[in-house]
């Protein structure tokens, strides 16, 4: 249960007439150009993963001045201010 010949020259020819045949070529070369690309960037991503070993990940430290600050009000907003 998979696409046959018969479904595929089908589908070849509805593309032609909908795009023509200059833009299926630029779209044939602008596709193939895309599939090199990302086979050439996985086959260095494996290469660079096999020279150095994966650093584990640390969570970032919260500094507790910065807790504090974040959960205090501003000054001006508790202060009263009194009418003489």
């Amino acid at each position: 249960m998979g696409i046959g010949m018969r479904e595929l020259l089908v589908i070849l020819v509805v593309a032609l007439l909908v795009f023509g045949t200059k833009k299926l070529k630029t779209i044939g070369s602008d596709l193939g150009g895309a599939v090199r690309g990302f086979k050439k960037a996985m086959e260095e991503g494996e290469a660079e993963g096999e020279r150095k070993p994966a650093e584990p990940a640390v969570a970032p430290r919260i500094e507790a001045e910065t807790a504090v600050a974040s959960t205090a009000q501003p000054a001006a907003a508790t202060k009263k201010d009194t009418v003489a």
